[in-house]
């Protein structure tokens, strides 16, 4: 079993509030190995994010790696690195003992229902797959659930779990989809599922991002547990033998064809 915390937390324009808001939800993280935070957790979607940008040994992730290693747990949390005309929207994993084991740079970037992320975002290349908690670990970005193409090569990486991290905007079927999509890339790749979005904040409301509803998802598809959209921490387990009955009941990553040929595991 893994144990992880769900860190479901409003997020603010200020990087000292939000990580104020991180170091109270670890402290509630307590009896966990993994706690696994929104995108955006350094700052707020806007404009800003150009000025308020980090290195990954900048203040805010160095707070972060401090209080990991405080409580002796991996953190995973979604901030912006600067890049060299836009910045990165990058996902950091950072282990137990507060060092920084892996950075995802999303690829897929959110210019749809209006938006264009592509605007003050560079996208990242490569599907990063980081060892943290004993696992080996996906790191999938908010637009990049849609993309199915990813999760399967993470698994193809030997990912074990994947964690989505999301500042999803809210709308018109917006949170079914959401629901549809972490629900489908788990069944699709018998494999566990913890997604996390930002709380709504509604100090912020105007811009639309957090719909909450994290989860954690099985490898057959069953949510086995919704934070619903309120502020909260949840520990949930991850049952690794549960996988392996799951894979052999639904062989599906075996079966798979390509061009007439099977792709062999």
């Amino acid at each position: 079993m893994t144990r992880i915390a769900l860190c479901q937390i409003p997020v603010s324009p200020d990087p000292a509030a939000n990580l104020e808001r991180a170091r109270e939800a670890l402290a509630r993280a307590e009896g966990a190995d993994l706690a696994i935070f929104p995108e955006a957790t350094l700052t707020r979607y806007g404009r800003r994010i150009t000025d308020l940008a980090e290195p990954l040994d900048g203040p805010f992730v160095s707070g972060l790696a401090e209080a990991a290693k405080q409580h002796g747990l991996a953190v995973i949390a979604g901030v912006f690195e600067p890049g060299e005309d836009r910045v990165h929207n990058t996902a950091v994993a950072i282990d137990a003992e507060g060092a920084v084991r892996g950075a995802y740079r999303k690829i897929h970037l959110f210019d749809s229902f209006g938006a264009k992320e592509s605007d003050l975002v560079a996208p990242g290349a490569e599907p990063t797959v980081v060892e943290l908690a004993g696992l080996r670990v996906g790191l999938v970005t908010c637009y990049d659930i849609r993309f199915p193409e990813l999760t399967r090569a993470l698994v193809d990486q030997g990912a074990e779990l994947f964690a989505v991290i999301a500042a999803w905007g809210s709308g018109p079927l917006k949170e079914d989809h959401w629901v549809t999509l972490v629900r489908a890339r788990a069944l699709e790749n018998t494999t566990w599922t913890a997604a996390v979005g930002q709380a709504p904040n509604p100090a912020e409301s105007s811009d639309g991002f957090g719909v909450g509803r994290s989860m954690l998802v099985d490898p057959l598809g069953v949510v086995r547990a919704d934070l619903g959209t309120g502020p909260g921490v949840q520990v949930v387990e991850v049952d690794h033998e549960w996988t392996t009955t799951a894979r052999a009941t639904l062989p599906s990553l075996q079966h798979r064809v390509l061009q007439g040929q099977a792709i062999v595991k």
